[in-house]
């Protein structure tokens, strides 16, 4: 019996130190503000922003590969996207450069990676992920 207890006593004090660590953990995956970079070497600038400080905003920061034609590096430096948070970190909005407009779902998957999904005519989608940098 006491070495039940003793076992017991163990398991809620491992249980009480971890509590800590992943609430920071969680803490961390929850604000996406920074630079993100895909593999190709297109960046983005996320804030929170909007009238509650809940939207994700994103501002194209870098242009790298096949879409960085004339007209696509107009849209550098300038937001691109708005979305608004639809669960714990994941937003929903669009993302608009070029003339062109998808609809995108943003996830925060841990505290240094972003993925967008982007789509259009809701049959065409592509996801990437960004790093932060």
């Amino acid at each position: 019996m006491h070495i039940l207890k003793t076992t017991f006593a163990i398991g809620i004090l491992c249980a009480a130190t971890a509590i800590p660590t992943f609430a920071q953990d969680a803490a961390a995956t929850a604000d996406p503000s920074g630079s993100f970079v895909d593999e190709f070497g297109t960046s983005f600038e996320f804030s929170l922003c909007g009238d509650s400080g809940t939207d994700l905003c994103g501002v194209l920061t870098n242009l790298e590969g096949e879409s960085a034609t004339e007209e696509n590096l107009a849209f550098v430096g300038k937001q691109v996207m708005q979305a608004q948070q639809t669960g714990a970190n994941e937003w929903k909005g669009s993302l608009t450069a070029g003339g062109i407009s998808a609809d995108a779902t943003v996830t925060q998957t841990s505290a240094n990676t972003i993925e967008i999904q982007g789509c259009r005519a809701a049959i065409l989608c592509q996801t990437l992920a960004y790093s932060r940098s």
